[in-house]
């Protein structure tokens, strides 16, 4: 028996495939420009020790602004571009682990859940060889000091992003091999499939329950568009602790999760595992609010022709 919803899901059967993927790439691009600032920001206050460089998030955006100008705010983006093909992934995965588990289960928490944690596994496994470097990058200027891999003066004053690219490409396949472009790798797993996982039921909960309380006659987007966010805040929330971790791990070069974490402890207590939770916050809720509007409209945009105006989505 289906859960009875106020708020109709467009499920993978109701799609048309071409228009979903065609409309989805510019949707992914336009998020990814919109929060780089923050998830540059965020990273490098979760890799300094203490205070010893920026006091807080908007500390550091003025710094950063004021030292480099917006393009220091936007270092290593043209690499994390490439994360393009992961959202891509993420998406197809999402919504095909969520018709495969539907043959099993009508719950539809247990569905987001199952299918946001397989969808989260599948892209970290294409996005952390891009993290890693694109985090060396975001960690050039006045975070240099943080990081084990420089840029040298030629590359530094090279306009050519692609070419200060395959220095820090190459310092790291020199230091560490192959596996160096997979440096927390388990560590973002564990960030990143939870965060996943918890998203996904927690956006479609508060979702419906704003339903119950809003006029009959309100818009579904605009109540998806403010469960997005109050879902991402109890993710990010909740996952913060792992995500300090794992940036420590990609940057600094450790190979311990477990010997990483008890630094952290000893060095900072408790309060280090809250380290950039603001700036996660920050970014995760304008990236909530443009990925739910983007993906909602998208999902209608690519309804199949005979489903448009069969029911009210």
């Amino acid at each position: 028996m289906h859960e009875k919803r106020n708020i109709r899901i467009i499920e993978w059967e109701d799609l048309d495939k071409r228009k979903f993927y065609s409309f989805g790439v510019f949707m992914t691009m336009s998020i990814r420009a919109t929060v780089y600032p923050a998830t540059l920001i965020r990273t490098l206050l979760q890799v300094q020790r203490g205070t010893s460089l920026y006091t807080g998030t908007f500390d550091a955006f003025f710094k950063i602004l004021r030292a480099e100008g917006v393009r220091g705010l936007y270092r290593g983006f043209m690499v994390n571009t490439l994360t393009l093909i992961s959202g891509q992934a993420y998406i197809t995965t999402y919504e095909l682990v969520r018709k495969y588990v539907s043959q099993y289960s009508d719950n539809n928490t247990f569905k987001s859940l199952v299918a946001g944690g397989s969808a989260s596994l599948v892209a970290q496994s294409i996005t952390v060889p891009i993290d890693v470097v694109s985090q060396q990058l975001m960690m050039q200027g006045q975070g240099e000091h943080l990081t084990r891999f420089r840029l040298n003066a030629d590359s530094k004053n090279s306009k050519q992003m692609f070419g200060q690219t395959r220095t820090i490409m190459s310092q790291i396949f020199a230091a560490d091999g192959f596996r160096g472009f997979y440096r927390g790798y388990v560590a973002s797993l564990l960030t990143y499939i939870p965060n996943s996982a918890v998203w996904w039921p927690f956006y479609h909960f508060y979702a419906e329950q704003l339903s119950k309380l809003a006029p009959s006659d309100c818009p579904h987007l605009i109540l998806q568009a403010m469960a997005g966010p109050l879902a991402a805040a109890t993710a990010s929330t909740v996952t913060n602790p792992m995500d300090v971790v794992r940036a420590r791990v990609q940057v600094e070069g450790r190979s311990s999760v477990i010997e990483t974490f008890n630094q952290l402890i000893k060095e900072e207590g408790c309060w280090g595992l809250t380290k950039g939770l603001s700036a996660r916050i920050i970014s995760s809720t304008p990236t909530a609010i443009v990925m739910v509007v983007g993906y909602e409209t998208l999902k209608k945009m690519s309804l199949r022709p005979e489903l448009v105006d069969s029911r009210h989505w």
